[in-house]
């Protein structure tokens, strides 16, 4: 018997292996370090979303804290799948900015109850996507999906900039003190990015959140009236925004589900690559986004906005080598905690407007960049500057100036005035499809062709 017992393995407690278990003293700093990195990023589209619907302060305290329990479930489903649902991979789910400019613009119509509608049929499409993903995918190569990322980055820059002023209706909108704050908090930002290591450039928006609070507490800029009416804990209540469908809505909503269905592959394979030296397996994709799907399904029965892994968590993955799905489970134990304490949420709700735009506003640029990033994935040819150009001057020009749809049906206004990212999807997919594939070696050769006949 004691022969046996020492011929046991030991416990796997490696933080490089997938399903090492490591101790306790080694896991929580690595698990907080994927919190600090993803927290700003997971509650601010609710604040801003919960500015656009004019929610109270007690509901904007529960949409924030159902963003960080919706974001603990979507991590813990894709880090311990269940049947197809879920990738097994090291990924940290949170809320996408990626949606936020079409969610502004169903909120602004339709209000909160749209959101949640749209998004239910939203999640289910992302569901289908996961299932035909290896079909799907060839619709979407870089050059589409660059295009779309690059003007969802286009596409925040004024929800930044008015934040940055003191949020739309403020009564201090544009003040000195605003731009102030603003400017302190994303100087700081970007000297932790740039000049530091470790956990301080990790968090670098987080330190400047922290920095650009502390001086907006010395500007009177600061209420705690809201933590004080919070509880210390709550569940999350089913349904207690509502839910209503709008074809309009759901259409929009629809169509980025695809895109960022598709968009999953690249932070899916990214993760495999990085931290763990191979490819993605058509498995791990197909359960990512299905799960991603379901997740989202759920968000928008609990008042969680849509899902979508974090590219600077990959990061992390990817740098540090760190893959331990235990290590990621405890940060989404920390991230799910938080959706108990409604005290949390409401700490949240009383960062200043201009303190998150300008720790915003490096976010929604380099969204703008990886967009680029991707789009020079392929050649720029005449062809495929055709399509991102007329894709881009297309969603950015008509929202810019929505009264040129004004003698349009109203459901025409909401899918294609509202919202660049759609506009900009639905002619980069369609003009990808039907352009003749040009490589420059043709263009040079049609043009030396030209030439020599005149």
């Amino acid at each position: 018997m004691e022969k046996a017992v020492n011929n046991q393995s030991p416990r796997n407690t490696s933080v490089f292996d997938v399903n090492g278990i490591p101790t306790m003293g080694k896991a929580v700093p690595l698990g907080l370090q994927h919190v600090l990195a993803m927290i700003v990023g997971n509650v601010t589209p609710a604040i801003i979303i919960a500015g656009v619907v004019g929610l109270s302060s007690s509901d904007r305290t529960l949409l924030v804290q159902c963003a960080m329990f919706i974001a603990g479930i979507a991590t813990l489903l894709q880090l311990y799948p269940i049947g197809k649902v879920g990738s097994g991979l090291p990924v940290i789910m949170g809320v996408s900015f990626a949606y936020v400019p079409t969610i502004i613009a169903i909120g602004a119509q339709y209000g909160i109850a749209g959101i949640f509608g749209a998004q239910l049929v939203g999640g289910g499409v992302a569901v289908l996507v996961g299932i035909f993903i290896k079909h799907v995918r060839q619709y979407f190569p870089p050059l589409v999906a660059g295009t779309v990322v690059f003007t969802i980055g286009l596409s925040l820059y004024p929800v930044a900039i008015n934040y940055i002023a003191g949020g739309v209706g403020s009564a201090t909108y544009g003040s000195y003190a605003n731009w102030v704050v603003a400017l302190i908090t994303l100087s700081v930002v970007l000297f932790c990015n740039q000049f530091t290591k470790g956990y301080f450039k990790l968090a670098s928006i987080l330190m400047g959140i922290v920095a650009g609070y502390i001086i907006a507490f010395f500007f009177n800029m600061v209420s705690f009236a809201p933590v004080a009416e919070a509880s210390w804990f709550a569940a999350p209540r089913p349904l207690h925004f509502g839910i209503e469908f709008y074809p309009p809505a759901i259409l929009s909503m629809v169509i980025m589900y695809i895109v960022n269905s598709v968009q999953a592959v690249g932070d899916l394979s990214a993760t495999t690559v990085g931290g763990m030296g191979r490819e993605v397996t058509e498995k791990e994709l197909s359960g990512g986004i299905i799960g991603n799907g379901v997740a989202s399904i759920a968000a928008s029965l609990f008042g969680g906005l849509p899902t979508a892994t974090y590219s600077q968590n990959v990061g992390i993955v990817a740098m540090t080598k760190v893959v331990s799905r235990f290590v990621l489970g405890i940060a989404a134990a920390f991230i799910l905690l938080g959706g108990f304490v409604p005290k949390f949420g409401a700490v949240m709700t009383t960062i200043p407007q201009s303190v998150l735009g300008g720790a915003t506003i490096t976010v929604f640029a380099m969204i703008t960049m990886t967009g680029i990033k991707l789009i020079i994935q392929d050649e720029l040819s005449g062809r495929n500057m055709s399509i991102v150009g007329l894709a881009v001057a297309l969603g950015i020009g008509i929202t810019q100036v929505p009264e040129s749809l004004a003698l349009f049906p109203d459901w025409v206004m909401m899918v294609f005035g509202q919202s660049a990212v759609v506009i900009a999807t639905i002619v980069a997919f369609t003009l990808n499809l039907i352009l003749p594939q040009k490589t420059l070696a043709d263009e040079q050769q049609e043009r030396k062709e030209m030439e020599q006949e005149g």
